[in-house]
């Protein structure tokens, strides 16, 4: 996982709705689509772009691909933006 692509994975509105959605529960494709008035090749992109930032994972179930969130990267990112805090007792 690179910091620059989960950045610019979660600049987009309609992905931060994606990753919003998914933190209640997996959803397919179709359940995603359904929530935005976009084309399904538009949402296949987002979709794309959040696996390529390793956000979210997929799984198939008969004919269906579902995809949930991936925690871990979150909370990744979370260290390393409070990593750049530093240490408050730390003399300068």
């Amino acid at each position: 996982m690179g910091i620059s692509e989960t950045l610019k994975a979660i600049s987009d509105p309609v992905r931060r709705d994606i990753l919003d959605m998914l933190k209640k529960e997996k959803k397919s494709a179709g359940e995603i689509a359904e929530k935005f008035n976009l084309t399904g090749a538009t949402v296949s992109y987002h979709l794309s772009q959040l696996k390529k930032a390793d956000l979210i994972t997929e799984s198939k179930y008969k004919n269906f691909i579902y995809y949930e969130l991936n925690t871990s990267v979150f909370e990744d990112v979370l260290a390393w933006i409070y990593g750049l805090g530093g240490n408050k007792n730390e003399k300068r």
